[in-house]
C-alpha cells in the first residue's frame, strides 16, 4: 500500500495541471493533460483492487475525473454545453462509493443478526 501512495501524491501533481490548464484556459495542455491524469488514475484502481474500499474510492476518483475531462472539453470547445454528460460519470462515481457503503451497512447488519 505504501508503494501505491507514491502514484497517488503524483496523480494529484497530474489532477492539478489538469485544472489549472482547464481554468487558465489552455486548451491543448488541458486537452493533452486528460490522458496521464485518467491513465494513473485507473492504473492506481488496478493496483489497490485488491482492497474493497480503496478500490471503490479510486474508481470513484476515475470516474470523478473522466466528469471533469468531459466538462472541460465541453468548455473548451462548445461553450460549455457538455455539463449535462459530465453528470453520468459523477453518478457513477457516487455510485460506486454508495455501493461500498451499502455493503458494508448490509455485512454488519447480517454479522449482528
Amino acid at each position: 500500500m505504501k508503494n501505491i501512495r507514491k502514484f497517488e501524491n503524483f496523480h494529484i501533481l497530474l489532477w492539478l495541471v489538469k485544472d489549472i490548464c482547464w481554468v487558465t484556459l489552455s486548451e491543448t495542455m488541458g486537452m493533452f493533460m486528460i490522458v496521464p491524469t485518467i491513465s494513473f488514475a485507473i492504473y492506481i484502481a488496478w493496483l489497490s483492487r485488491a482492497d474493497q474500499a480503496e478500490l471503490f474510492h479510486n474508481l470513484a476518483v476515475c470516474f470523478w475525473i473522466s466528469a471533469n475531462s468531459v466538462w472541460m472539453f465541453g468548455d473548451f470547445f462548445y461553450n460549455d454545453s457538455f455539463r449535462e454528460e459530465s453528470i453520468v460519470f459523477f453518478i457513477l462515481g457516487l455510485l460506486c462509493i454508495a455501493w461500498y457503503y451499502f455493503k458494508q451497512l448490509f455485512s454488519r447488519i447480517i454479522i449482528k443478526s
